[in-house]
Formats: structure tokens, C-alpha cells, sequence
């Protein structure tokens, strides 16, 4: 018989996604607890979805495939509030897992796995901590869980030490991670595993993803700077990313910055115009995974400058595909990039020095090849999934083998 595994998740993320798709690769039994209103996934054996911290009033729930005026001016209002309702869903986003949590117990009795996974520590992990004790839960740590959004309120550290107090194991997407589970309340005696968040890369699929860049009209006869990150107010600071825009210009005017997921965003719009940068900068819309692989393939730089992170799928991914990594100087970064060899790093807040971190990726071809050699090997042995699939079988069969 399957091992039946519930994963507690935000059902809209690709990350998310990816490790559903390479658990149920792996012949498990697995059901979906989603955090935000989404489409079922395939080969789910149950589905629900529980909006726990307000998730029913997210851009994509209000959307809901409509078209209306007043959904679009809803939109335009959470978009540009976005940091203020970040401190809010602080403050009260934990206070909502009371309201779900006797719904969630009635669910998992429902569902009767034999191992709860949450990917995520807010607000999923949170929730799977209502989890009763005859079945064994797993939180996964996802970039700044412990080093941004556990310390956004008391009532977010308290829910931190709860959910790793409750936890029998622990994966990460960082070493860094580990020990400072151990300090929020994980027992040290507990199995865990460092691996990417979404379960490993699909090399093959990277390799067949399909151009389709000339749809957005970005200059051909110019280097591309990849930032895909979005906003992420706090830990990604992309007034730093564009702020430095200029300065880069004022050197080169062979650069076309493509943002994927920024188009349509008011701060986004705010930036390009404060900072003079319309003839140079694409705001794109979210696309596909393939679109995402099949852009980086052409393009020179990967820009993340944050100061709080895990190792986002999309570094990995970049990694992938040849692009030169630029990353803020944390210590996530340092797991992955050895600055000058395999990548650059810098300061997150200071945007002089990431224009000369950007001029020195593209005026450097022979560290731009070198580094993807490096690099490409790195996530064959690390990041694969012919490495990780093994290594998340043999940790799950700790639990319910």
C-alpha cells in the first residue's frame, strides 16, 4: 500500500508544486492542504483548501477569473499597501490559525496520512502544529522563515517556537537553517535535510524549455540582467536593484533589465520613473516555468540583492542555465556563490556597489563562462533530481517506514 502523505502548502506556489510533482513521482499517496485558494493539482488523492491569515483576500482569491472594474481597483489598493498589510497579517495573520485549527484536525482525520509535510513555517508549519500527535509532522523552512518573519510580531514568535517544538524533522534549503531551527525550539535529536525547496531541479525539462522572448520585444543587440524575484518588501530590495539602474547606464547602454512578474506593479512603475530608466527596463508579466528557464538561458547576470533569504529556486534554476549570479553578501548566498569565482556578491542596501557589481559581471565574458562551468556542475551534484529524489525517499522512509 502507498505511504499517504498531506502536504500543508500555499497551492499556488511553483515551489510548492514542484515538490508535490516529484513526491508523487517518487509513488506516493499525497493530498493538499492549501494555505490560498487555487486549482486542484493532478493526481491528488483529497483537496482543500483552508485561507488561513487572510489568504481569501490575496490579489489571485479576489481575481477569481474576473474582469471587473472594481476587482482591478481592489488589486491596484492591496499592490500598493502591501507593506503596511504585511505588519498587520503579523499581528493578527496568527490569531486566524485559532478560527482553522479545529477544521484542520477534523481534515487530517478525514484524510488519515501517515506523515504531515508543511512547506512553510508561516503560516502552514503554524497550522500543521494543531497536528495530533499519533502522526508525525515535517516543517519545511523556506528562505527567511527564522531570520525576517519569525521575529515580525510576539505573536509570529510564539507560533515559530510552537511549530518547531512540535516538529519530528526538518527540511531546509540552507545549512544555516539547522542550527537555527534548533534555537527556535526543534529538538537536535531530530532527522533533517538540506535540499532545494522545490525537491530538485529537472535538468532535462530546463534543457527543452522553448524561447519565446521575442513576444516582449526586448532588444536583441543588448546583454541581458535578469531580476525575477518580484517584491518582496523586507528581505529583496528592489528599490536598491533600480536605483542602481543608472549608474550602470551612465558606463554601458548595451543593457536591457528584465523584471519578470513586475508588470502591472505600482511601486515598479514608481521606481522606473524616479530613476529615469523606461528605455532600459522590461517589466514583464509572472510567467511559466519553461518561460522562466527559457529567459535566463539568454540571459548574462541573475540580480537578487537581499539581505534575508534561503536559496531561491530561481538562483538555482539561473545556476542552471549559465546565467552569472549577483547576490547580497548573507550567508544563505555564501552556501551557493564563492564571490569572483562562481558568482559576486555584495551589499543588499547599497546600490553604487551593486552597478559596479553589474558592470564587472559584463565587462568580465571569461568569468561569465568560467562561473557557469562551476556552476552547472554545482547543481548536477547538489540540486538534480537524480540526487535529491533518493535523499527525500530515504528521509521520509524515517518516518513512516
Amino acid at each position: 500500500m502507498k505511504k499517504h502523505i498531506l502536504i500543508v502548502a500555499d497551492g499556488r506556489s511553483p515551489t510548492a508544486q514542484s515538490w508535490i510533482k516529484n513526491i508523487l513521482a517518487s509513488g506516493y499517496q499525497v493530498s493538499l492542504i492549501s494555505s490560498f485558494p487555487c486549482e486542484k493539482l493532478k493526481g491528488l488523492a483529497h483537496f482543500h483548501v483552508l485561507p488561513i491569515a487572510f489568504s481569501r483576500f490575496s490579489t489571485d482569491a479576489i481575481t477569481n477569473g474576473k474582469k471587473t472594474e472594481n476587482v482591478s481597483g481592489t488589486k491596484k489598493l492591496i499592490k500598493r499597501f502591501a507593506p503596511l498589510l504585511q505588519i498587520f497579517r503579523y499581528i493578527l495573520g496568527p490569531l486566524s490559525l485559532l478560527k482553522y485549527a479545529r477544521q484542520y484536525q477534523k481534515l487530517v482525520t478525514e484524510i488519515t496520512p501517515d506523515l504531515v509535510h508543511a512547506l512553510r513555517i508561516p503560516y502552514e508549519g503554524m497550522l500543521a502544529s494543531y497536528t495530533k500527535k499519533d502522526i508525525p509532522v515535517i516543517l519545511a523552512i523556506w528562505g527567511n522563515d527564522l531570520t525576517l518573519h519569525a521575529k515580525g510580531s510576539l505573536l509570529m514568535r510564539f507560533f515559530t517556537k510552537r511549530s518547531l517544538t512540535r516538529a519530528d524533522g526538518l527540511t531546509t534549503d540552507t545549512r544555516r537553517d539547522l542550527s537555527l531551527a534548533v534555537n527556535w525550539g526543534l529538538n537536535s535529536a531530530s532527522p533533517v535535510l538540506c535540499i532545494p525547496g522545490s525537491g530538485g531541479l529537472d535538468l532535462d525539462a530546463v534543457e527543452k524549455s522553448q524561447d519565446f522572448t521575442n513576444h516582449f520585444e526586448i532588444p536583441k543587440d543588448t546583454l541581458w540582467v535578469v531580476n525575477p524575484r518580484g517584491l518582496r518588501p523586507g528581505s529583496v530590495h528592489q528599490e536598491v536593484f533600480f536605483e542602481s539602474i543608472p549608474e550602470v547606464l551612465k558606463s554601458r547602454q548595451d543593457i536591457s533589465f528584465i523584471c519578470p512578474s513586475l508588470e502591472g506593479q505600482p511601486q515598479a512603475k514608481v521606481w522606473v520613473r524616479q530613476f529615469k530608466i523606461e528605455e532600459g527596463v522590461f517589466l514583464l508579466p509572472k510567467l511559466s516555468q519553461s518561460q522562466l528557464w527559457a529567459l535566463f538561458k539568454k540571459c548574462a547576470l541573475f540580480v537578487s540583492p537581499s539581505s534575508h533569504d534561503g536559496t531561491p529556486n530561481t538562483l538555482l534554476e539561473a545556476m542552471a542555465c549559465g546565467c552569472l549570479p549577483i547576490l547580497g553578501d548573507i550567508e544563505s548566498a555564501r552556501e551557493w556563490i564563492e564571490h569572483g569565482k562562481n558568482g559576486l556578491l555584495v551589499n543588499p542596501h547599497d546600490p553604487f556597489a551593486l552597478a559596479q557589481a553589474i558592470l564587472d559581471g559584463l565587462d568580465q565574458p571569461e568569468l561569465r563562462h568560467h562561473a557557469a562551468i562551476i556552476n552547472q556542475e554545482m547543481i548536477k551534484k547538489r540540486a538534480s533530481l537524480e540526487i535529491t529524489r533518493p535523499l527525500i525517499e530515504d528521509f521520509y522512509s524515517k518516518f513512516i517506514d
